[in-house]
């Protein structure tokens, strides 16, 4: 009876320790409460207009040729409806088409940095209208590019006018950067960074894309959408993998073993085991812990006590989705396969994406031992990490900060980015990059990019611009 006792103590206690928690951490929260931007017909009219136009530019990039046919389209659009920004600020044209404006501030030792990329890739035939019509219906643009990332962009630059037009001078220099091939990796982004080692610049504090307002993340949340911010990007370390058979004639080559047989094997075996370390990363858990207080109680329960349930989450976030799942560790992609037995080799091209490059060591040498067993040899072909964002930056919290004053009913969270973009690049010249485009858009908006009638809310890009020009007027 005593240990009975002891038990129900125990589980009291524990049960006490969960609702305290849980409760410090809904406290603590800010109230979803406030006054979002609104606009006029006139001023959505207007906003429409520029960003319909830019989308009418195709600025598709090609790998391997640049065509400026459309490129200088989209300048000449950007020339005519910003002029004050032409006028009034410095500007670089780098490798082929990428841009860079600086408006200088009233401290010039201090830099930030508005990213985004003009290029876009090629429209498939499974749209329902014209892809660089610039087509508005129901309150939204259509075009490739709308989403990715050329609303981003249009908003930048209404916010640059904006400020111009008004009288204001930034309190730092203002930079202003698009990339013309972001979506090839190709060298525009590169060469702001060259241009930024060379004389010296730094920022305290970069935007680009990844992130976005979009749709509660979780089921269950009580708030209309979330601010995420991708804090991080996961690495690409790309391995070419070889099979090969030293028999001098094919006919002497065994059926068992051969180095098509030997590839399938190794394959089979990497990605029906889970060799991968697999934990609950720190920018994820505070992910969590800043979505808690939003969630229905069940889950803010679990979420506001990573302390005792982050272990299952690290088990049950890989069986949700992939994009779950590669918040808890490297994820592994095999993209191409070919050889034959005739020509006695076999080859497979793989793509780990890792968070950690330390979990990467261990990653590596447990596939390496799958790959030695089957007798494949590996070769590194592209290896990129840069680590997260410095969290601890006054930027940061600046950052989150303006998104509460802005977006006052969304909560904010930051998280880490399974896909790609530019803004890893420069990470050399800033320790504060965050991919988070203040563009508000549903679940549809959002699965159109790089798909079918890819849209985007003109509100969205009036509230985008009303966030960076309050980010760039107030920036301390």
């Amino acid at each position: 009876m005593i240990v009975l006792y002891i038990l129900l103590a125990l589980i009291g206690a524990l049960l006490a320790v969960l609702l305290i928690n849980t409760a410090r951490v809904t406290r603590s929260a800010r109230k979803l409460q406030g006054q979002h931007p609104t606009f006029t017909e006139e001023e959505l009219g207007a906003y429409g207009k520029t960003f319909s136009r830019m989308l009418k530019c195709a600025t598709v990039s090609v790998k391997g040729s640049y065509d400026d046919t459309e490129f200088a389209k989209l300048r000449a659009v950007v020339e005519e409806d910003f002029p004050l920004l032409h006028q009034k600020a410095e500007r670089l044209l780098l490798s082929d088409d990428c841009w860079l404006y600086k408006i200088p501030g009233t401290d010039t030792s201090r830099n930030i940095l508005l990213m985004s990329h003009h290029d876009v890739v090629s429209a498939d035939t499974d749209w329902t209208m014209p892809a660089f019509e610039g087509i508005i219906r129901d309150g939204k643009v259509y075009g490739r590019g709308a989403a990715d990332t050329k609303g981003s962009l249009c908003a930048i630059l209404f916010a640059a006018e904006e400020m111009l037009r008004a009288g204001h001078t930034p309190p730092v220099n203002f930079y202003i950067a698009s990339s013309h091939n972001e979506e090839l990796s190709g060298d525009g982004m590169p060469a702001v960074l060259e241009y930024c080692k060379k004389n010296n610049i730094t920022f305290e504090v970069i935007l680009d894309e990844g992130g976005a307002i979009v749709e509660p993340p979780l089921a269950g949340m009580n708030c209309e959408m979330c601010a995420m911010v991708a804090v991080h990007e996961k690495g690409r370390f790309k391995l070419k993998c070889t099979a090969v058979n030293e028999s001098s004639h094919v006919s002497l080559t065994a059926f068992k073993g051969n180095p098509v047989e030997r590839m399938s094997q190794f394959i089979q075996e990497i990605t029906s085991k889970n060799i991968f370390i697999r934990r609950l990363h720190p920018e994820t858990r505070e992910m969590f812990t800043a979505l808690a207080p939003y969630c229905s109680l069940p889950m803010r329960v679990l979420l506001s006590n990573l302390w005792l349930f982050g272990g299952l989450l690290t088990k049950v976030l890989p069986k949700l989705n992939a994009t779950a799942g590669g918040m808890v560790g490297t994820t592994c992609n095999f993209q191409e396969i070919q050889g034959s037995v005739t020509n006695k080799v076999c080859t497979a091209s793989v793509m780990l994406r890792n968070i950690n490059e330390e979990d990467l060591k261990a990653d590596y040498a447990a596939f390496k031992a799958i790959a030695d067993k089957h007798g494949i040899t590996l070769e590194t072909e592209r290896d990129e990490y840069y680590g997260p964002a410095d969290r601890t930056s006054p930027a940061y919290q600046y950052t989150m900060d303006c998104i509460a004053k802005i977006f006052p009913r969304f909560p904010a969270a930051p998280y880490i980015l399974p896909a790609g973009t530019d803004a890893w690049r420069l990470t050399p010249v800033c320790n504060c990059v965050l991919r988070f485009a203040p563009t508000r858009m549903s679940k549809q908006q959002l699965g159109s990019i790089h798909a079918a009638d890819e849209n985007l809310d003109i509100s969205a890009v009036a509230e985008a611009a009303a966030f960076y020009k309050y980010f760039v007027e107030n920036y301390r």
